[in-house]
Parts: C-alpha cells; structure tokens; sequence
C-alpha cells in the first residue's frame, strides 16, 4: 500500500511524532535533549511554526504544533532531523539512520483536541514509568505550563490563555486538567490519528478540512463503495 502524504493545514495544530529506529534510543544523555530542543526552537522560528507542547522520551518524542505554511512543518523537520541525525552520530561515533522513517503528523481540532493532546502528550511519561507526576519529568513542556520555568521554546494556544484570567489561574487550571487525565477513549485516538494520519475531530470539521485538500482526511467506510441505483 502506498504511504499517505502527510497534510499540513496553516493555522491549524498538529500532532507529530518521530520515532527512533526499531524504538532504539535518540538520546544518549542530558547533552542531547538540551541539544535537540535548541535545534527544534532555531528551525521552528525560521520555519513559522508554534511550538504549543513537546515531551521528549527516550526513543521518541512529541510535537503539538501550528505552522503558518504549509512548509512549515515539512521545513522544520526535515532540518531539525538532518541535523540532529549528525550531532548524535558524531557524538556516538556510528553512521546510518537514527529515525524510524519519516515523521508521523496529522491535524486535530482544537476545540475538541488540544487541551487533551497537551495533557496526553504532559502523561507520557507517567505512562511509561519515568515519572509518578508530569511536573517531576523535566523534558516537557509542562513545567512551563504550570508555572515552574519559563520555556522559550513553547508557545501556548489561545484555548490555553482562556484557562484564566491570571498567570496562577491559568497554571491551576492547566495543572488539574492533567491531573484528571484523559479518557482510554481520547488516548487511544490521539495515538491513532497521529500515526495513521487521519484527521481528529467532529464530522464538520473533518468535512471542512476535506473541501481544502485532495488528500483523504479521514478512514473510509471498510468494503467496496455501494452500487448505484439502476436508472
């Protein structure tokens, strides 16, 4: 089957995520995570693309993101992984590739998704038993969000600044957001949509994504496509 291109919508979010090749680890060190969030603020400003969210792992990591291009995400990337690919392999004395082939992208509904996308992309972590509590993780975004650093990095939402009306409101109220988790039921299509690439969201929205673009946004119905009515 061929691979589905990627879609890239100007000011909408996307959930990205890059893999390390068959899951081995991307960073070898603290060196290394400082090292690909400089690289990843650099190539976001010359591309146009807001960081809102990122957790780096082990052998992965996450992007919450909205491009003011449609090159934008496609030029950040490409540069961020090219680059990172040398940075690492110089420093670990072997060659070939780091990434489990090209990034994983696809767009999701702010309304509906983003606060959620923020808090499960703040739980990885927890879910892989790096940390009891996200605020204990340190490559994330979410000690930003709560108040306990300032990362240049990130750019939050609009939906994030109409959490309050104060600084401290807007950490209290982002802090029990993630303490409150997201359902089974949203986790599983957050990890979905962005690996298959399909849209997430509600009908509208997708219908409205589709009338922008040729590409198919979404799953078709499984099966041949009904017959037509005989004249």
């Amino acid at each position: 089957m061929a691979r589905l291109p990627r879609l890239t919508v100007p000011g909408y979010p996307h959930h990205i995520i890059q893999r390390g090749n068959n899951r081995q680890a991307i960073f070898a060190g603290h060196a290394d995570y400082e090292t690909l969030l400089k690289m990843l603020e650099e190539h976001a400003a010359q591309a146009g693309v807001a960081i809102h969210g990122y957790v780096l792992m082990s052998n992965h990591f996450h992007l919450l993101a909205t491009p003011e291009t449609t090159q934008g995400i496609p030029e950040m990337m490409q540069a961020l992984g090219r680059r990172y690919v040398r940075h690492f392999n110089q420093r670990q004395a072997r060659t070939g590739t780091l990434w489990e082939g090209r990034y994983k992208s696809t767009l999701i509904q702010a309304e509906r998704y983003l606060l959620a996308c923020m808090a499960y992309i703040d739980l990885n972590p927890v879910r892989a038993g790096l940390a009891g509590d996200p605020a204990e993780y340190f490559w994330s975004s979410h000690a930003h969000y709560i108040g306990r650093r300032n990362d240049r990095l990130v750019t939050p939402h609009a939906l994030y600044w109409e959490l309050g009306n104060t600084p401290f409101a807007r950490d209290a109220a982002y802090a029990q957001l993630v303490r409150s988790g997201i359902s089974p039921q949203q986790q599983q299509a957050l990890t979905d949509s962005a690996l298959r690439g399909w849209a997430l969201g509600e009908p509208d929205y997708v219908a409205d994504l589709q009338r922008r673009t040729a590409r198919r946004v979404s799953k078709g119905r499984a099966g041949r496509p009904p017959a037509r009515p005989k004249a």
